[in-house]
This record gives C-alpha cells, sequence and structure tokens, in this order.
C-alpha cells in the first residue's frame, strides 16, 4: 500500500500466485544467479510482494501467525493460570484439612490446655481475615452478575448491545471480505492498513474494545472459571479481541477468524425473549433453529473462505483459489443440501478435509433442521395475527361457540340490510381454526368480519383483538350441548377473564339454564344497568311456549318481531302471502317528536297507527323515585294515565328502521295534512333542532348511555293506588293471615306442597274430568339435565291473573325427573303430576287431553346423535301420537244437559245463551281479558261457511299443542299433510306459522338485537318472563325459590300491569267489524274504548278460500295494515289491562284471557254490566251444581285433596265429574267470540 494505507495493491497471502520474476527486484535478493532454485519458493512464503507503492514491512514478510500467535497465547495461557489456581488451591485445601484434622485431635487430647496457652489465636485472626476478603470478592461478583444479567434494565440493555455491536463487527467482516477484486488482485486474506486512517478499522477497534470489558465482567460473574473459559463466547472473544490489537500494533490487518462472531447469532432468540417480542414455545423453538442453523452456515463458510484463499501451509501457500465469502456460502449450502453442482468446490487440503467433516454433521443439520423449521412455520396460525382497529368504525369481539351455523346465524341477522347502515366491524375469536365451509363464510363478509384464533381466556388474546376498545363482547352458546351446566360454566368463565382483563367492557352472553345466571351476579364488574346482558335460552324458550299456552300463536309472532326478515312478495291469494308481510316486522326503537308531547298513551297510538302507519307498544319509563332500585322500566300499554313528556322512548314495530324515523320527524305544523307517510321526512321546523341533541338510529342511541339517562326522558306517571281498590278487593288482599303472592308480588304463591300431594294416579285422574287445562308432556330420566319447568309455570302463575283465572297444569312424565324439578316449583299453585310416560295414549286419555287448553311437548334428553334427525324423536313420536289418537263421542250436548250436566259455556238460564241459537262454548286458549267470548255456530241470517262438522274432529288433530324441536329440519316430520321443503328455514315451515312448532335456534337473533338495542331484551323478557325483573333474579339467586310476602300496596300495585290475550270477532262489540270489517277500525274502536292494543291476527290457515275447508289450522300474521279486510273467525292478539274488580263476581259469562272452557264459572269483568234479572238464578243454580259435585269429590277421600289446591271457598273451576262430549268440544275449539255484554269505559285524561 502507498504510505502504508489501504488504498494500495493487497499483497496479500494469496500473493505466491504472482511470479516472482515480476514481483520481485533482483537487486533486493542476496543469492545469486546461481543459487539453488529450491531456495526461492521459500523466500516466497515468507514475503508479501512489493509493489511500486512504499510496503508496509519493508521485507515483505507475511505476519499471519502472529495474529494466530496471540489468539493461541491468549487462550492457552489463561488456561494454563485456571489449571495452575485451581491446583494450588486443592493443594491448599487438602494441607489445610490434615491441618484441621491435627488440630481436631490436639483437642480432644489437650482438652482446654490446648486453648489457655493461646496457640490458635493467629490461626482464627487468618480466618476472619479471609473471611472479610470472601465478602468483598462476592459483593463484586454479585455485582457483575447484576450488569451482565437480563433480569435488570442496564443488564437488558448490556445484553442487547454487545449482540448488536457483534452483528456490526461481523457485518464489517462481510464488507472486508467481499471487497472487489481486479484483475490483477485477489481477494485480501491479509493485507496493510494503517490504523489512524482506516474508518473500518477503528470501528472494530472500538468494538473490540468494549467486548474486552465485557469479558471481564463475565469472567468476574462466572462460578466456574474453567467452563467460563471453555464456552463459545469466550472461544469466540479469544480468537477476535486480540488480533485487533495486534493489526494496530503491525499496521497491517488480516481476516483471520473474524468470521466467528457469526456464533453470536445463537443468542438472538434470548435477545428477543429479553426485548418480549417472543412468547410463545413455537417462535422461541423456530428463532432458535434459525439462529442455529444460519450461524453454523455462516461460520463454516468464513472458514473455507480463509484456507481456500490463503492455501496450504506445507504447500508454501502455492494451491490456493480466489473466492468470495459469499460463494463459500453458497458452496456450503449446496454441500449441506448433497446436492453438489461442482462450479464451485475446495482445492486447498484443508478445506476438503473440514468439508469431510462438515458434510457430515451439516448434512444431519440440514436433514433435521429445516424440516422442523418448514413445519413450525407450516404450523404457524394463519389467524395469529392483530386486530388494528379502524379510525371512526367500532368493532365487536364474538366468541364462544364459533361453528359455521352459529356463525352464518349470526351474520345473517347482524349485518341484515333492514338495520340500515351497520358500521360495526364483528372480530371472532375462537381457539380452534375454521373448517373450509365457515372460511369461505368468512371471506364473502371480509369486509366487516375478522377472525383470529386464540382464547378468551388469554389475556394476551384479549389483546390482541383490542377488547378494551371494542364497543361489546358477545359470547354465544352451545345449545345443542350434552351438559348444558358445564357450557354454562364455561361462558361464565369467559366472562369472567373478560371482566377482569377489562371491567368496563359490554358483555352480552348466551345462558342456557336459568340457575346459572345467579353466578353472573357474583361478578364484581358484572352491571346490568350499564348494557350487561344474560340471554337465558330456557328461561325464554319456556316462556314462548308458556305464552303459546294462553294465546297460540304468540310464540311465533314474537320471535319473527325480533329477527330480522327480508320482504318476500307472493303474488298468489294464499295464507303464505298475509304470513309473509307479517314477518317482515321488526321491533325498533325511537324517540317520540315533540308533536306527541302532552297526548296519552293510547291518543299517540292511535295517531302513529293511523298517520304514520307505525305501531307502538311501549314506551320506556325512567323512574324519578329515589327509592327506586331499578334505572328504568319498560311500560307496556300503560293506559290513557299515562302522558308522553318530551324525550320519551318508544317501541315500534316496522318492517325497517326507515320508517320508525317518522314518529322522530313528524312535525303537526308540517305534517299534519300529508297523507303518504313516505313523505314524513325532517322539515325545517327550530323545534327540531332544538329538540333532541341527537339524531341516532336506534342501535346508536341504544350506545349513547346519557340521552337514556336524561331526567326529561320518562314520561309522567300516575299509577293506580293500592288504596283505591274497591273495598271488597282491598280487604281480601291485605288479609295479615295469608300469603297469597310471592314477595315481589309479581306471581302467585302458595306454601311449599310435598310432592306426594300432587301426584295423580291414572284411576284418580281418570275418575276427574279435568278441563281447560294445560298438559304437559316431558321426556326425561335421573340422568337427564335440568331444562327449568319454574320458567314454564311462573308466566302461567303471573299476578296479573286472578286466581280462579289460573289454569290447570298437569305434568305427565317421569316422576324420578319431576323429582329434582319439584324443589323449583313446589310453590305455585295448582300444579299436579301424572307419573307416566307421553307415548301412552291411556295416561294422556286419563289427564282428558281433548279437553286441555293446550298441550306442550318438552324433552330433557340430550341425545347425542351424529343424525340430527333423531335428536327430536320423542317429542314427534309424542306429537303423531296424539294426532292420531280418536275419542269418543257417546255423550252429547244435549244429553249432557238432560242429565244435570251444563257442558262449559251451555248454562240455559241465561237467555244469552239460549240453544235454540246454538251456542257452544270455546275453550278459551287465550280470549280477550275479561271479555266473554262465545261461538255461536248458526244464528239466523249469519252461517258459518268456513267450518263443517264432522266426526273427524273428534281425532286427536284438532287438540292444540305446541312441540319444543332442537333441530329446524325436524319439523318437516310434525305435519304430515303440509308440502314443506325439507331444506325450508324454520319460519317458513307451516307448523312454525301456526305456531305449533318452537325452535330454540330462533332465539340467535336476540343477540344482535340486544346489542343494537338493549331495551329489545327487556320488552321481550316482560312480555313472555309474566314479570321477571332483576331483583326476582336476584332472590332466586340466594334462596332458589319464591319467597312468599304479605300483601302491601306496594306489592299489589305490581299486579297492574299489562298482559297478552286474543279477542274473537265473531260475537260481541266488534262483530260488527269481523265480517268485512276493516282492521285499522278495529284497532281504533279497541283502542280508544277499552283500552286494549291490538298487534295481530290468528287467521284459520283456509279463510282465504271460498269454499268450505275442515282444517282448523291457524297461522299468525303480525301488525296488519290499516285497510286490511278481518273475516268473521280471526283471533285478534291484544295487550289487556288489568282489572281489579274482576274477581269479585263469579257468575257472568265473562271469559278472560286465560280461561278454559270450564270457565262460565269465571268472575265478572269490570267492563261487564252484571244486570240480567237471571244472574241470581244462575248463580244459585251454579251453587247447587257445585255442592253435588263437591260431594261426590269428597267420596273418594277427602284425605288427598289433588284436584285442586284453592281456597276452600274458592270456586273449583277445573274439576267436571260428567265427562264432556268429545264431539262438541272439539267443535269448540274452533271460534271464538266476544259477548254483547260489554260497555265502554270512559277516557279519563288525567292531568299530570
Amino acid at each position: 500500500m502507498a504510505n502504508g494505507s489501504g488504498g494500495g495493491s493487497y499483497p496479500g497471502g494469496s500473493g505466491s500466485g504472482i511470479r516472482m520474476s515480476n514481483n520481485i527486484n533482483a537487486n533486493n535478493l542476496n543469492t545469486d544467479s546461481s543459487s539453488s532454485p529450491v531456495n526461492v519458493p521459500k523466500m516466497d512464503a515468507l514475503i508479501i510482494p512489493v509493489t511500486m507503492e512504499v510496503p508496509c514491512d519493508s521485507r515483505g514478510q507475511r505476519m499471519w501467525w502472529a495474529f494466530l500467535a496471540s489468539s493461541m497465547v491468549t487462550f492457552f495461557g489463561g488456561l494454563f493460570i485456571i489449571l495452575l489456581w485451581r491446583t494450588l488451591k486443592y493443594l491448599w485445601t487438602v494441607c489445610c484439612h490434615c491441618g484441621v484434622k491435627n488440630k481436631e485431635a490436639q483437642k480432644i487430647n489437650g482438652g482446654g490446655d490446648t486453648q489457655a496457652d493461646g496457640a490458635c489465636k493467629p490461626t482464627d485472626e487468618k480466618e476472619e481475615n479471609v473471611a472479610a476478603e470472601v465478602g468483598w470478592m462476592t459483593s463484586v461478583k454479585d455485582w457483575a452478575g447484576v450488569m451482565i444479567s437480563a433480569q435488570t434494565l442496564t443488564g437488558r440493555v448490556l445484553v442487547v448491545l454487545v449482540f448488536a455491536l457483534s452483528i456490526g463487527a461481523l457485518v464489517i467482516y462481510f464488507i472486508d471480505s467481499s471487497k472487489s477484486r481486479t484483475a490483477d488482485s485477489l481477494i485480501p486474506i491479509e493485507s496493510c492498513q494503517n490504523f489512524y486512517k482506516d474508518f473500518t478499522l477503528q470501528i472494530d477497534m472500538a468494538f473490540n474494545v468494549f467486548f474486552l470489558l465485557y469479558f471481564g465482567l463475565r469472567f468476574i460473574a462466572a462460578n466456574d472459571k474453567l467452563w467460563f473459559w471453555l464456552e463459545v463466547n469466550s472461544v469466540v472473544d479469544f480468537f477476535t479481541v486480540p488480533p485487533v490489537f495486534v493489526s494496530v500494533y503491525l499496521n497491517r490487518s488480516w481476516l483471520g477468524l473474524r468470521f466467528l462472531r457469526a456464533l453470536r447469532l445463537i443468542q438472538f432468540s434470548e435477545i428477543l425473549q429479553f426485548l418480549n417480542i417472543l412468547k410463545t414455545s413455537n417462535s422461541i423453538k423456530l428463532v432458535n433453529l434459525c439462529s442455529i442453523f444460519i450461524s453454523t452456515w455462516l461460520t463454516a463458510a468464513g472458514f473455507i473462505h480463509l484456507v481456500e484463499n490463503s492455501g496450504d501451509p506445507w504447500e508454501n501457500f502455492q494451491n490456493n483459489q480466489p473466492l468470495t465469502y459469499w460463494e463459500c456460502v453458497y458452496l456450503l449450502m449446496v454441500t449441506m443440501s448433497t446436492v453438489g453442482y461442482g462450479d464451485v468446490y475446495a482445492k486447498t487440503t484443508l478445506g476438503r478435509l473440514f468439508m469431510v467433516f462438515f458434510i457430515l454433521g451439516g448434512l444431519a443439520m440440514f436433514a433435521s433442521y429445516v424440516p422442523e423449521i418448514i413445519e413450525l412455520i407450516g404450523n404457524r396460525k394463519k389467524y395469529g395475527g392483530s386486530y388494528s382497529a379502524v379510525s371512526g368504525r367500532k368493532h365487536i369481539v364474538v366468541c364462544g361457540h364459533i361453528t359455521l351455523e352459529s356463525v352464518s346465524n349470526f351474520l345473517k341477522d347482524f349485518l341484515h340490510k333492514d338495520r340500515d347502515d351497520v358500521n360495526v366491524e364483528i372480530v371472532f375469536l375462537h381457539n380452534i381454526s375454521p373448517n373450509l365451509e365457515l372460511e369461505a363464510l368468512f371471506k364473502r363478509h371480509f369486509t366487516q368480519v375478522e377472525f383470529y384464533q386464540g382464547s378468551v381466556l388469554n389475556p394476551h388474546d384479549l389483546a390482541r383483538v383490542k377488547i378494551e376498545s371494542a364497543d361489546a363482547c358477545l359470547i354465544l352458546a352451545n345449545k345443542y350441548c350434552a351438559d348444558p351446566d358445564a357450557e354454562d360454566a364455561s361462558n361464565i368463565m369467559r366472562v369472567i377473564s373478560i371482566k377482569n382483563y377489562h371491567p368496563k367492557i359490554r358483555i352480552i352472553t348466551q345462558m342456557l339454564q336459568y340457575h346459572n345466571k345467579a353466578h353472573l351476579l357474583n361478578i364484581p364488574s358484572w352491571n346490568w344497568k350499564e348494557g350487561d346482558d344474560a340471554i337465558c335460552l330456557a328461561e325464554l324458550k319456556l316462556g314462548f311456549i308458556a305464552q303459546s299456552c294462553l294465546a297460540p300463536g304468540l310464540s311465533t309472532m314474537l320471535a319473527n318481531l325480533f329477527s330480522m326478515r327480508s320482504f318476500i312478495k307472493i303474488e298468489e291469494d294464499t295464507w303464505q302471502k298475509y304470513y309473509l308481510e307479517g314477518v317482515a316486522n321488526e321491533m325498533y326503537t325511537e324517540y317520540l317528536s315533540s308533536a306527541f308531547v302532552g297526548l296519552s298513551f293510547p291518543a299517540v297510538c292511535e295517531l302513529v297507527f293511523a298517520k304514520l302507519k307505525l305501531l307502538m307498544i311501549a314506551i320506556e319509563y325512567k323512574s324519578e323515585k329515589r327509592e327506586s332500585r331499578s334505572r328504568k322500566r319498560i311500560l307496556i300499554n300503560p293506559g290513557n294515565h299515562v302522558k308522553i313528556q318530551e324525550g320519551t322512548l318508544g317501541f315500534f314495530i316496522a318492517s325497517d328502521a326507515k320508517e320508525v324515523k317518522r314518529a322522530y320527524f313528524y312535525c303537526k305544523a308540517c305534517h299534519d295534512d300529508i297523507t303518504d307517510p313516505k313523505r314524513i321526512k325532517k322539515c325545517g321546523c327550530k323545534r327540531l333542532e332544538d329538540e333532541q341533541p341527537s339524531t341516532l338510529s336506534p342501535k346508536k342511541k341504544q350506545r349513547n348511555g346519557g340521552m337514556r339517562n336524561s331526567p326529561n326522558s320518562s314520561p309522567k306517571l300516575m299509577r293506580h293506588d293500592p288504596l283505591l281498590i274497591p273495598g271488597n278487593e282491598q280487604i281480601d288482599n291485605m288479609d295479615a293471615n295469608v300469603k297469597k303472592y310471592d314477595s315481589t308480588g309479581m306471581f302467585h304463591w302458595c306454601p311449599a306442597k310435598d310432592i306426594e300431594k300432587v301426584i295423580l294416579t291414572r284411576s284418580e285422574a281418570a275418575m276427574t274430568v279435568l278441563s281447560g287445562h294445560v298438559v304437559v308432556c316431558i321426556f326425561g330420566d335421573v340422568k337427564s339435565a335440568l331444562i327449568g319447568l319454574r320458567n314454564l309455570v311462573m308466566p302461567l302463575r303471573a299476578s296479573n291473573f286472578h286466581y280462579h283465572e289460573l289454569k290447570h297444569i298437569v305434568f305427565v312424565g317421569s316422576l324420578e325427573y319431576l323429582r329434582r324439578e319439584w324443589e323449583t316449583l313446589h310453590n305455585f299453585p295448582k300444579v299436579s303430576i301424572l307419573p307416566g310416560t307421553p307415548l301412552s295414549r291411556a295416561d294422556l286419555r286419563a289427564v282428558n287431553i281433548n279437553l286441555c287448553d293446550m298441550c306442550v311437548i318438552l324433552s330433557a334428553n340430550q341425545n347425542n346423535i351424529d343424525d340430527a334427525s333423531l335428536q327430536d324423536k320423542e317429542c314427534i313420536l309424542a306429537s303423531l301420537n296424539i294426532k292420531s289418537m280418536q275419542f269418543d263421542d257417546s255423550i252429547g250436548v244435549l244429553q249432557a244437559n238432560s242429565q244435570g250436566f251444563t257442558p262449559p259455556g251451555m248454562d240455559r238460564t241465561s237467555p244469552d245463551n239460549s240453544p235454540v241459537h246454538g251456542l257452544l262454548r270455546q275453550p278459551s286458549i287465550t280470549t280477550g281479558a275479561n271479555i266473554p267470548i262465545i261461538t255461536e255456530l248458526a244464528k239466523p241470517g249469519k252461517l258459518l261457511p268456513l267450518v263443517s262438522i264432522s266426526q273427524e274432529k273428534n281425532s286427536g288433530t284438532h287438540i292444540l299443542m305446541i312441540t319444543e324441536l332442537v333441530n329446524d329440519s325436524n319439523v318437516q316430520f310434525l305435519d304430515q299433510d303440509d308440502d314443506d321443503d325439507p331444506d325450508t328455514e324454520l319460519y317458513l315451515t307451516q307448523p312454525f306459522a301456526c305456531g305449533t312448532a318452537f325452535a330454540v335456534s330462533v332465539l340467535d337473533s336476540l343477540m344482535s338485537a340486544t346489542y343494537f338495542n338493549d331495551n329489545i331484551l327487556t320488552l321481550i323478557r316482560t312480555l313472555v318472563t309474566g314479570g321477571a325483573t332483576p331483583e326476582l333474579e336476584a332472590l332466586i339467586a340466594e334462596e332458589n325459590a319464591l319467597r312468599g310476602g304479605y300483601s302491601t300496596p306496594q306489592t299489589l300495585a305490581n299486579r297492574d300491569r299489562c298482559r297478552v290475550a286474543q279477542l274473537a270477532l265473531y260475537d260481541g262489540p266488534f262483530a260488527d267489524l269481523g265480517d268485512g270489517g276493516c282492521y285499522g277500525d278495529l284497532f281504533c274502536k279497541a283502542l280508544k274504548t277499552y283500552n286494549m292494543l291490538c298487534f295481530g291476527i290468528y287467521r284459520l290457515r283456509d279463510a282465504h278460500l271460498s269454499t268450505p275447508s275442515q282444517c282448523t289450522k291457524r297461522y299468525v300474521i303480525t301488525n296488519p295494515p290499516y285497510e286490511f279486510e278481518l273475516v268473521p273467525t280471526d283471533l285478534i292478539f291484544c295487550l289487556m289491562q288489568f282489572d281489579h274488580n274482576a274477581g269479585q263476581s263469579r257468575a257472568s259469562l265473562s271469559h278472560s284471557s286465560h280461561s278454559s272452557y270450564s270457565s262460565s264459572k269465571k268472575s265478572s269483568s269490570v267492563h261487564s254490566i252484571p244486570s240480567t234479572a237471571n244472574r241470581p238464578n244462575r248463580t244459585k243454580t251454579r251453587d247447587s251444581r257445585d255442592k253435588q259435585n263437591a260431594t261426590r269429590m269428597n267420596r273418594m277421600g277427602q284425605e288427598k285433596k289433588w284436584f285442586t289446591d284453592e281456597p276452600d271457598n274458592a270456586y273449583p273451576r277445573n274439576i267436571q265429574i260428567k265427562p264432556m262430549s268429545t264431539h262438541m268440544a272439539n267443535q269448540i275449539n274452533q271460534y271464538k267470540s266476544t259477548s254483547s255484554l260489554i260497555p265502554p269505559i270512559r277516557e279519563v285524561e288525567d292531568e299530570c
């Protein structure tokens, strides 16, 4: 190099490849021309070729051995010192050990004399000095250990810095070994460099000084110096650090063994763990394998580069070949992979010898490491990333039971087009990767759906899906699991994990069993007031079925209301056309315009229905009382005593969210003369600008807690004062010695009864003719999971029914199973049990199933069967068994009457019930509350064209039934006469449309409905559970049973709530509208006159046909339009007010919403006028007949009152001794009509 710099030619170790005659000056040779030619190669092997520039060594001698010697001396010298120190220490220890033994022997022999002369004092002082010295050394050692450990911040920084500098030194090696060569020069191994002018050498020197200091710390902290000296990192330092100092002294550089720095890559996984980058075992293992493989590869390539460019020493470096470092890397790869192209190969003996040994280890490493690396990369979670939140867009997390069925049902409802613009991204989190079908479903919704593999029980996975910024977390349950309690426990643990990670997150979870909801209350951060909701499938399923016992078809209507269904237009005049028009309706919420302020609830309902074409059924009421524990209440059809105030939230039934906006935009000044409701849009009045500060859609308002909590967002309410209840009722209810209701006043209650007192034998049941009752056929055994029959009984025992109006409930099933359920049923009145099986016709005949108001078929058996069609085999067999039964018609109507037995509804003492007109009593399933329901089969001038009487009505096909199904597709087996396709969706099938089948899958829509509006779930639970409240749930969680309470004004006030009923049109005050009338006129008349809110029709399936039909099946029409035409056989779904006076008289023809067809013995309605002259005679006749019945019942044994648990002075409405004409009973099942004895009530506008 010129001036000793690195900028000149490179006379490297391969300089022997240049001819001596071209490079060496003859004047510099001391030998003459006659010298032996053998000496020339020796001279060439010892010198560096000289160029025209000033050489770093005037003699041109190579100094590679000096660099190597520095490393060797350091390594072996240090090793010798360590071994020498250990040897001396061992000898010293042995000698001291012998001395200690001699001292102990002297102590034993000499006793205290040795201690007296003080011979041991010098030794003791020496031991104290050693102890002090050891303490000082230990402190330094501990300090050094802390400095190099990764347990402290300083240690982590130091470790990471050392690794980074090692990689930097390796990069400098790559640069020096990859310098371009010219045609006349080779890749240098040894070159002349001036330290003060070479920048790379200065950087490398600084790195190695730092490595030397770090080596000292490691040496001090090492417990075993010998093993530390032989560590890989120590060996790397020995052969890389000393040559740098030698290069500074000699002004030359030797690449040598600097490639050993590549071995530092082995620690790469440790560094990443220190930085908390690697956290999983698979990632750590993958990085370990890759780092070991790459470091070995690069290190071996550096050795080949050294020996191939230098040559063999014993060959005087004559056999070298010029190879770049990256050519050596390529050579090692093809060698390890056993390909060996032959384009590059080792020529030196050292290189070939190294390749022999390397190919053995390299091939083994390549064959084991590479497949394992590929496997780890292949097994890397495809869905293991993290969610990136989109600005301005909410996201929810869905977890739990993630399958194709559950996800498809959820997405179909959540992303329905009727929800307007759903600006919410759905993030699914599950620990199992999706199958191909589920993956395809995610791809179809890729713009709004993302899937991540993980568990909500892992905080790391919760952080990946950004649960802290999620709008809500939805937990799906497996409705078909074999162990419901275990499934609920899993979901509760998910709730605990999520709440522990982020207590303020809103959670909506599905629960299978009602009693497991109590465990959610144990979670400190669980707060239903802030939006946390538990959708109990068993509670709602059985509640829907119970409401169907009171109003057949109601379960179908409610299920369709909270499910998002697209409108399917049918041109043909079939029952499907009208059913699907109703199916397109859903339930929405919207704040009412200020134009409604000051109006009563019925007035607003009428205006909204007639003007806006919307149906409002309820409002949200926020209690202003400080002692009120509930933040808000849902008032369903509260009556005309409620005045609408500013910011009142209304519940509407409409076809889409845009229609509901009319209630918010309505302005009397701008829209009063508009006839087309579609033209009602936001106007420019200042009133709208100063009104609600938000015009959010229902789903957005639901998330706006401030608006819901506004003190002005509740109507002024004047509640019925219990003290103003008429005197007789008040005295009876305030009887301090009798507990008639539970402590909340929401349900009828009785003292706990032993199960033996309610068990019926088959003979006892056969001797007693039950009528107007509910038969519950249940399949279960000792091992079956409890389904919670309490949720079925509670709605049928709601306190807004009077005691004499309660339907008797008879359970038919396994006694062992019912014993397990009895603990939750023993406080309900009018419950009986017939041990047996629902498949036994003898048991069914014993309970008079042909005279029941409703037959419910349930199954508690969890069938783990691969064939889904067999999951509902018991329920399907029981349903078909009942339908195929035939009932004897041995006693006709007139024969029974001549024998002293008056069939229900056929009291001939009343002129209104004269048999001349053929009036027959209808077995009410659900009728208008306290409204007499009479079916007229033949009347002068009016003939029923749609029903013909035949003996076929004696079959079980006319028994009202509702069957619970697990698998939706099994609905095709319930009706043999329908033409439903097996692939038809459940809501499109005839059994579901008729309300005779119910599947728990329809409740899946409640998850998305609850998310967009938590008030929807509150409204549904209020309708179907009979009045369950969070306070009642907390009480049941404490005692697992209802607690009886004394009647107080506060508890009695809870009875004043609305209930669902069915209203017949053939007779009564609405008869004029029943034959071709308009539904809108009926709606307005019922609302104005009786405070009844109509919301649907239960119509005969073939009512649209012009020819007579014997089919008695009915289907549901939800929220018909104003101009919808009515037919006489229609039954109207309506919301009725509670009547305090309904229980005072039992001599009326009134028929309440839950009467049986023996309910001619029921109390009169507050709307009825008990003014007929024959009423006392009717009462006297009934009393005499009741006494005869009671006398005959006493003969069967007074010690067991299994037939009824009414008070002694109560009227025994459900027991008839004489069998009823089955033929007549089947006719009764066809129609309902209202009595003409309903006076209108005066509408009182109470001032708030």
